[in-house]
């Protein structure tokens, strides 16, 4: 299925905020709320939001069809440019069976959340061609540390047309709420090459919970970006990763590029290269670890349907070059 691509934004356009997985937080602080809404005023857009992003049920989200209809809805408004999610979670794939990917396909438009929303994302790509974006969350814009880095990649995504490359931020923090600032080592070539493909991925667990579907797209001639979080160990990333392996049409994949791992993962350079090199199915394929995605801060937004070049070498290369 051909790529289409949605429009950019501009300035004054509307970005529609949705909750198709966990429901907005009563810890997101008015404090960060004003944060946040800064941050778009900066950029010139304008924010709405969806009619029930603050109801909550006990798996802290709300009901199949009140989220169905805030996605239709933010899709059918044409007053509405850009969707955002406000959270991840791990409930956005109860949704995929009914979903209007008709209506999605006649409305295009850009939409970006990470983490749960990787299988929201990568099933609209597979379902109906459009480019969506794993990229920050919108509670995530009320961070007061790493936010330029993440605003910069953001606005190149979402903005203009051209090819973005990734350049490795200085420091880094575990999560969004974290103060902690620690150094960067820059990104890591864990299996050296050159490769150019279809951008696909995202979280890794989410990611797969498409396989075997008509949800998952064709990983064919694909560069397949993958992270994972803290709540999954060395060991879990290892067999999550076998499984990708294990796709039928796995031998037509590109390359990989893997995001930064949080500090309670225990994931080092020297464990993953041994992850990675013991693969068989890995020898020839040019591996990219420790870029700036998944749930550290700060983070790229990337193109699910995008294509992008990478170059794994000293001093790695990631070229976004369709998005």
């Amino acid at each position: 299925m051909k790529s289409v691509t949605p429009a950019k934004l501009k300035k004054g356009d509307e970005i529609r905020i949705i909750a198709p997985a966990k429901s907005f937080k009563a810890s997101f602080t008015e404090e960060r709320m004003v944060t946040a809404m800064k941050r778009f005023e900066e950029m010139g857009l304008k924010v709405s939001f969806g009619k029930y992003l603050y109801e909550r049920n006990e798996f802290e989200s709300t009901t199949i069809e009140h989220r169905l209809e805030d996605l239709h809805d933010a899709f059918s408004d044409n007053n509405v440019k850009g969707i955002l999610t406000v959270l991840g979670g791990s409930t956005s794939n109860q949704l995929l069976k009914y979903i209007d990917y008709d209506l999605i396909s006649n409305n295009p438009k850009i939409s970006c959340g990470l983490s749960d929303i990787t299988s929201l994302a990568n099933a609209i790509h597979a379902k109906t061609g459009l480019v969506t974006y794993s990229g920050p969350h919108f509670t995530l814009f009320g961070a007061n540390k790493a936010i330029d880095y993440t605003v910069d990649y953001f606005k190149q995504c979402f903005f203009t047309n051209e090819s973005i490359n990734i350049r490795a931020s200085k420091y880094f923090c575990n999560s969004r709420w974290d103060d902690k600032e620690i150094p960067n080592d820059g990104m890591w070539a864990i299996n050296h090459g050159e490769a150019q493909g279809k951008v696909l991925g995202g979280n890794m667990v989410t990611f797969n919970l498409l396989q075997g579907s008509n949800y998952f797209p064709d990983i064919s001639d694909s560069i397949i970006f993958i992270e994972d979080n803290a709540k999954e160990s060395i060991r879990a990333f290892e067999n999550h990763l076998q499984s990708l392996i294990h796709q039928s049409n796995f031998s037509k994949v590109m390359g990989l590029v893997i995001g930064r791992f949080q500090e309670g993962t225990g994931m080092t350079k020297e464990l993953l290269t041994k992850i990675v090199q013991t693969k068989k199915e890995l020898t020839n394929l040019p591996v990219i670890a420790n870029v700036d995605f998944g749930h550290t801060t700060p983070m790229i937004t990337f193109p699910i349907g995008g294509e992008c070049k990478i170059v794994a070498k000293d001093g790695p290369q990631i070229e976004i070059t369709k998005h």
